[in-house]
């Protein structure tokens, strides 16, 4: 008869069933708050699929627009630019620096194209320099980089909130004069959402990216084409909106003048270029073939970028659109005024639900912008990490599959940036864009040292593209940093310059500990070891017992310490322990004069150790652990104190036996020890 029970070879062994209490660690509040967590082998199901990586690595980049030609246009009004009659000098700059820019967008969207499937496994500028140009080069670029992806938080939350607050209806919600408190709140959402995990937090912002897209480009076609079909334009009307106090007279429009401007407006235009980097970084995040996927959402990104930037530059002219700032007060943004015109503010009607549309969904695609700096800030801060010039625990991938610890700290700085720049997009953009055009250009010219290092088919001409590239970004990073030093650019280039130090200082800490705990080469030599235990006994109580017998088992040289703060408690301990313990474990009372706990037990340490060499002195706290939280509260926390001082004493060992408290049998009670 055939037995019914499979095959040795077949069984599965203990060891690879998962243990049945291993989801336990997993509280139902984490479960409700985080969601459930996702296994190690099940990676693969958290790959984004093109329509989800769009908006999850493109939206700092496509959520620019909203700023990008509001700081263009801020430079050039400051210069007077805005009256009737240098309106045209206005207009033509404006498009002028769009169309460049918009080239340079094309130039580093090439180049990037090349860099995905060069790099598949993640084609960061810190990745590339390191391979090509050594350490110190990837290091500034990993700097410039990280203090990018913290502005771009707050610079994506500080436009969303001024893109919002500027509606009528947040002046009758009366929030219009708190962007702060609206834009930390916003931060805080946006981490505790991936927290969650990358592709949950994705799904959740396609829809807000499409929405703007969409609701953008309605926008533009019906400002531009509309008043051929006969829907009307308001337009022509910001001008009477500048109050006295912002208004310039034109000076220093000609020669030398008219270019620094034009210079300077073309440094602030380029806030639009951030963010590009990152489908190149995150290729590893796309499903399979992850660097085609990964290159054609680039591309994607890259065409919706120009037809978004181009239009918007080009109706804010059509409709001469304004944006000024002074004294910490400015304008309405100017996708704001732009919806207005092409929609209408007021009243109850079609038109109106389409301007508090596109109002809500540029605020919406702005604060969830900030999604590609906790995409890719966690992602790089883990390349750093794991070549050790950062914290390890930067490494460690959460229960979710995503970075939580880069994600945590990535908002905590940028909570920082917000309050301390009262979430002013006019105060932070100019710290903006230098970081990340300096990543470009060495990340440009890395590939240029790839291709002619590998020499693979068509190396020559790809080395030209990644050339161009590299000269392109290369002066536009010069361009910007002269430009914007004064207005801030210094900040985050001191920043950076502070972070490089910070890396070799971390990575010089972890070579130090490699040369002196490797094994390689070394022996160990056995030698003759001793260990004297300090039972610590500051009275009589169940709790000591378990403690004692545990003090018991690891040396026969054991005895018991007590401080002695009350000497009237002194005579009632030793009766008790000469009864319950007895004579085989001596007690040893400290008188403490200052009536403290440390000083006494330090200076017996000292003598304890110098009795012999080669000893450990092991100390053993006794602790009872409370049924309820607010229990500990009620009691002395002098076993803190303790290892605080003890924990870095070489040649202690100090060890917690806890002694639980159970009403249910107080007959005999549950004891179990931890190591410190």
């Amino acid at each position: 008869m055939r037995s019914r029970n499979p095959s040795p070879g077949k069984q599965k062994s203990p060891a690879a069933r998962p243990p049945k209490g291993l989801h336990h660690e997993v509280t139902p509040v984490r479960r409700l708050l985080f969601g459930r967590p996702i296994e190690s082998e099940h990676s693969e199901h958290a790959l984004l699929p093109k329509i989800i990586a769009l908006p999850v690595f493109a939206s700092d980049a496509i959520s620019s627009v909203a700023y990008a030609t509001q700081q263009i246009l801020l430079i050039l009004g400051a210069a007077g630019l805005w009256t009737l009659q240098y309106m045209g000098v206005y207009r033509n700059l404006t498009l002028g620096i769009t169309a460049a820019i918009v080239l340079l967008l094309a130039i580093v969207v090439s180049s990037y194209w090349q860099t995905i499937f060069a790099y598949p496994k993640g084609g960061g500028s810190y990745i590339v320099t390191r391979d090509n140009l050594g350490v110190y080069p990837s290091l500034i670029a990993g700097a410039a980089l990280l203090i990018d992806y913290v502005l771009t938080v707050a610079v994506s939350v500080a436009a969303g909130v001024q893109n919002l607050l500027s509606t009528p209806l947040a002046q009758t919600l009366d929030i219009a004069n708190k962007p702060v408190r609206v834009a930390l709140i916003c931060i805080a959402l946006l981490t505790f959402a991936n927290l969650r995990g990358l592709k949950e937090s994705g799904a959740l912002f396609a829809t807000f990216t499409y929405l703007f897209v969409g609701s953008a480009m309605l926008m533009i076609v019906l400002g531009i084409a509309g008043p051929a079909f006969g829907w009307q334009v308001y337009g022509d009307t910001v001008n009477h909106t500048i109050p006295a106090h912002a208004r310039h007279a034109p000076h220093g429009l000609s020669g030398l003048a008219l270019i620094a401007l034009a210079l300077k407006a073309f440094a602030s235009g380029c806030s639009a270029m951030t963010g590009t980097e990152a489908v190149a970084d995150g290729v590893p995040a796309f499903r399979r073939p992850q660097a085609l996927n990964a290159a054609l959402t680039l591309v994607m990104m890259g065409a919706i970028l120009a037809f978004l930037f181009g239009g918007i530059s080009w109706l804010a002219t059509s409709l001469h659109v304004v944006y000024w700032e002074h004294a910490g007060r400015h304008s309405g943004p100017v996708i704001d005024q732009i919806s207005g015109a092409v929609f209408g503010k007021h009243g109850m009607s079609l038109r109106t639900g389409l301007y508090y549309l596109m109002q809500f969904s540029t605020a919406a695609v702005l604060f969830l912008a900030a999604n590609t700096a906790f995409a890719d800030f966690p992602r790089l801060s883990y390349f750093i990490s794991r070549d050790r010039f950062l914290p390890r625990q930067l490494a460690n991938l959460g229960d979710k599959l995503v970075y939580s610890n880069g994600i945590v700290l990535l908002g905590s700085l940028a909570v920082v940036l917000m309050i301390v720049f009262h979430a002013s997009v006019d105060r932070l953009i100019p710290l903006y864009a230098v970081g990340v055009f300096t990543a470009f250009t060495l990340s440009q010219s890395s590939m240029v040292a790839h291709w002619f290092k590998v020499r693979s088919k068509g190396w020559n001409v790809k080395a030209c593209i990644n050339g161009f590239g590299a000269v392109c970004t290369g002066v536009v990073a010069i361009t910007i940093a002269v430009e914007k030093f004064k207005d801030g650019a210094w900040m985050a280039l001191l920043c950076g310059a502070i972070l490089v130090c910070v890396f070799r200082a971390i990575n010089l800490h972890y070579e130090y500990l490699r040369r002196k705990l490797t094994i390689i080469g070394w022996k160990p030599q056995p030698r003759p070891f001793s260990n004297t235990v300090l039972l610590l006994v500051p009275s009589m109580h169940k709790g000591i017992f378990p403690a004692l017998e545990y003090a018991r088992s690891l040396s026969p040289d054991c005895r018991g310490v007590h401080i002695e703060i009350d000497p009237a408690d002194t005579a009632r301990l030793r009766r008790e322990w000469e009864e319950y313990v007895g004579e085989d474990v001596p007690l040893v009372i400290l008188p403490s004069t200052y009536r403290s706990i440390v000083g006494p037990i330090l200076v017996y340490l000292e003598e304890v150790q110098a009795e012999r060499e080669n000893h450990v002195v092991t100390v053993v706290l006794p602790e009872f652990v409370s049924r309820s939280w607010w229990h500990s509260l009620l009691h002395n926390k002098n076993g803190l104190l303790l290892r605080y001082y003890l924990l870095g004493r070489r040649g202690v060992v100090l060890c917690n036996v806890r002694y639980f408290l159970d009403d249910s049998d107080d007959s005999e009670e549950a004891a179990s020890g931890s190591a410190v």
